[in-house]
């Protein structure tokens, strides 16, 4: 029965709204489950040693610490999900991500500029608008740290371990 001055209408406005909170879950993610199906396992790096090359075990695929665009698919990985669980947005937080890796980005683009010193602009094979290699990098990095923060996120995906306020085993 309705109190007094409460009327049926009122009352099931105010029930339906208690079922859709019930039906949030704590991660503000609109009431959706996690997959953590969704989360990648970090690579472990290849270590060149004298013998051969040697990696422990793992279900991530090993990189070469000596690749730069493997360093920074890596850098961006590990620095995207240690800092997705910030409250902000996720582009303000990729940006960060990015600013975390530009060593790596660097890098790879002075690899670029090494392999092939002519910078011309050619068209994108995405937008088709004229660009450059390095543009074209910077634009790829920024994509990929919004996809690893936005990742995480969704997986509700585990930090990487952590040293010093940075993730450990980062390629160089």
């Amino acid at each position: 029965m309705a109190g007094p001055g409460m009327r049926t209408p009122q009352l099931l406005a105010v029930a339906l709204a208690a079922a859709s909170l019930a039906a949030c879950t704590e991660s503000g993610n609109g009431g959706l489950a996690a997959d953590g199906a969704v989360c990648q396992p970090f690579a472990k790096t290849v270590v060149a040693t004298g013998s051969g090359t040697t990696a422990p075990p793992a279900p991530a695929p090993a990189v070469s610490a000596g690749d730069p665009t493997a360093a920074l698919e890596d850098c961006l990985h590990r620095w995207g999900y240690a800092l997705a669980h910030s409250g902000d947005d996720a582009q303000p937080v990729a940006n960060a991500v990015l600013a975390a890796c530009g060593p790596s980005l660097s890098r790879w683009n002075q690899q670029a500029l090494v392999t092939a010193p002519a910078a011309d602009q050619a068209p994108s094979l995405i937008t088709g608008q004229p660009t450059t290699p390095l543009n074209e990098h910077f634009i790829y990095a920024q994509s990929r740290a919004l996809f690893y923060v936005v990742q995480a996120r969704a997986g509700k995906c585990a930090s990487p371990p952590m040293k010093d306020g940075v993730p450990t085993g980062l390629l160089n």
